[in-house]
Parts: C-alpha cells; structure tokens; sequence
C-alpha cells in the first residue's frame, strides 16, 4: 500500500450467521476483501456486499477524530509498557472500540503490520491523523527499542495540546456570543420595534431629536437593504476562507494580524509558543536531531507567522548559532523563553526547559482564560450599553416632546 492514507468506506451486507439465520448490517472499511475478511471471522457466510454512501449523521457517529488518536496513544504506551506485543495491542482496542472508523483503521494497521510493514509506515498509511510528526516518533522508538515510552511522550504531548486547544476556543466563545447575541438584538429591534415607534412619532407630526432621526434612518436602511448587506457579509467570509487556504501571503497577514489583537492575541502566542516547547522537548527527548525537531515543531505550530519565523530559527541553528540566539533574532519569542533555552544548552538539560517553558504559559493561558469573564466585563458593559442603550434612550428622547405637543 501507498504512503498516502486510504480512503474508507461503507459496505452495506447481508447473510447468514453460525445458526443459520439471516442477518444484515454495515461495516467500514478500506477495502472489500477486508471486510469479508472480518465478516468471516464472525462466522458469517455473505450473500451480498455493496459499498454504500451513508448518512451525514452516520458519518458523524462514526468519524476518527484526534481525540481518537491520543486514546490510542495512550492505551498503547500502557500495553505496550506492560509487556503486550504489538499486535496483540491493536487487535484488543480493534475489537473493543466504539467508533466504526477507529476500529477499520486499528484493523488495517494490524493487517499491515502483521504482513511486515512496520508501525509507522503503517500508521502512516491508513489515517491522515497520524501525522509526520506522530509517524517519525514512533520510528524512532521502534529503531530504539523504546516504543512504549515513545508512545506514553506521545500521549502526553497530545493531551496538553488538546487541553490547551480547548482553552483557546473557550476563550473565543465567551465574547463571540456576547458580540453575536448583541447584534442579533440591536438588528432585531432596528426592524421590528423601531418602525412601529415611527408610526407613533409621525402620527403627531413633531419634530424629532437628531439622535432618534439617526436611528430611524438606520431602522429605514436595514429594512431596505438588510438582504444585500447579509449578502455582503456572507461573500466576505467566503473570500476570507477562500484566500485564507489559497493564499499563504494572505494566511500570513491574517495570522500575524490575529496575534496583535488585545487579549486574544496574547493568549494565542503563548499557547503557540508552550505547543512548540513541548513538541521540540518531545522530539528531544525521544532521540531525534535538534534540527529535525525545529522543523517538526514548526510544522505543528498551527500559525504560519510563527512557522515562518521557525523556519529562519532552523536556518540559523543549521549554520551553526545557538538555539537561543537563533530565536532571539526570530523577533517572535519571549526574553523568558529565551534565557530558559540558553540555560537548557549550557546545562545539558534542554529539553526540561522546554517542558518547563511549556508549563509555564500553559499556566498562564489557563489563569487568563479563567478570568476572561472579568478581565472583558467593562468592554461587555461599554458594547451593550452603547448599543442597546442607545436605541431604548433614543425612543424615549422624543417622549418629553410628544408630551409638550399634547400639553
């Protein structure tokens, strides 16, 4: 089989079990042969098999995600640290997994493996998700002897990033629906409760004050091209994400833009620079050269300012400066990150300064997004008020005025 990983697919079945009766079902797999294979296995005689198209919630229900992976991870490195061949490993978590996907690709690596192919080639293989960072830690403790410990390193990489990326998004939700429940509200009122305070105001025929004269013709604005404007927004986004995964230069700016906002940006350049520590400190400690490593760490940063920036770490590291300076003249870490790398050379320790720097601002996205609620309750206050506020006192103002026309 190819490097690259196999698609997998659906096969609808039927047939007839030990006892002789009838049974039908759907099983994932790479290929057809393979699932007859399983099928048999289960003492199931095939009438027919048809590769099928399922269902948007079927695929849903049975799709591997990363999360998947890091279980795995982990209950290798377990097995494996307690004595369990390999094999035997994936054919348990095979048959005991929930997720259709997992348990095909756990099988497929099994089949591969038990042909010959080693572990990581054939990881490689059969999901995307074990990636080139994922696949090359696992070669170099199958070239060691220390797969075990490789996978536990693995497992624990994976897990920080996995808890620091839910803290990251945590972060985003919160002002996210504020802002979103703010313009629902405001877009809300401009159309359906603004009008019919109009008709009321025009009905006395008064004049009205400059502020709600504002907000009435904004009322009128929406109304008439409230469709074009949704338009309008929806082709920007769409050109936003069309550029954003054509263009590298335009991937480039909106990366190193989104590291410049207030709060947000922080929070997103220390949770990049903890999952580079770790991957670096991952790589070294599992016996890769300190190049390979910047460059996989690169690679996993999940920003392309930062990669970029990375990239002239590696170049510099390769002609011969130390790690430390390399990333000084980066101009994108911190002066923290850089002495505690300094001392990791000089000492001989490097990689417990990664994991330590890694811990570090972890630590520190941790406290600030737990305290986001707080640190953003002004901004809250100033957006809510400015813009629902301002409509309410707008149609109230002319209030006092329709009171001295009907005195």
């Amino acid at each position: 089989m190819s490097t690259a990983a196999t698609k997998i697919r659906y096969y609808n079945w039927r047939g007839t079990n030990q006892a002789g009766r009838k049974v039908s079902g759907t099983t994932l797999g790479f290929q057809e042969q393979e699932v007859r294979q399983q099928l048999l296995e289960q003492k199931i005689i095939i009438k027919k098999i048809k590769k099928t198209s399922p269902s948007i919630l079927a695929k849903m229900r049975d799709q591997m995600k990363g999360e998947d992976v890091t279980a795995v991870t982990r209950q290798l490195a377990t097995m494996i640290e307690s004595g369990v061949p390999v094999v035997q490993a994936l054919q348990l978590m095979a048959s005991s997994y929930n997720k259709a996907e997992m348990r095909a690709t756990l099988l497929q690596i099994t089949t591969q493996v038990e042909s010959g192919a080693s572990l990581s080639s054939a990881m490689r293989s059969s999901s995307p998700l074990f990636d080139k960072f994922y696949c090359d830690l696992v070669a170099t403790g199958e070239q060691t002897g220390h797969l075990g410990q490789v996978f536990a390193r693995i497992a624990v990489y994976r897990e920080k990033n996995e808890a620091m990326r839910k803290k990251v998004i945590k972060a985003m939700i919160y002002p996210s629906m504020v802002m979103l429940t703010a313009v629902l509200v405001t877009v809300l009122m401009l159309v359906f409760v603004i009008p019919q305070f109009a008709q009321i105001f025009s009905s006395f025929g008064a004049e009205l004050p400059f502020f709600t004269q504002i907000v009435m013709h904004a009322s009128d604005f929406l109304i008439a091209y409230g469709t074009y404007m949704a338009i309008g927004i929806a082709s920007i986004v769409f050109l936003y994400r069309y550029f954003y995964k054509k263009s590298d230069d335009f991937r480039y700016k909106s990366n190193k833009f989104v590291l410049k906002l207030p709060i947000f940006g922080d929070v997103l350049l220390k949770a990049t620079i903890a999952r580079f520590a770790r991957t670096l400190a991952t790589t070294f400690m599992a016996g890769i050269p300190l190049l390979s490593g910047i460059q996989s760490a690169g690679r996993t940063c999940g920003n392309l300012y930062i990669e970029r920036a990375i990239e002239e770490v590696y170049e510099s590291t390769a002609g011969g400066m130390p790690l430390y300076l390399a990333l000084r003249q980066s101009g994108v870490f911190p002066e923290l990150m850089l002495q505690m790398v300094m001392i990791g050379e000089e000492s001989g320790a490097l990689d417990d300064m990664l994991n330590k720097m890694a811990q570090i601002y972890e630590a520190d996205v941790d406290n600030t997004v737990d305290n986001l609620g707080q640190i953003l309750e002004p901004f809250i206050i100033i957006i809510l008020g400015g813009l629902i506020g301002g409509l309410l006192v707008a149609m109230y103002m002319p209030i006092f005025t329709l009171m001295s026309v009907i005195g």
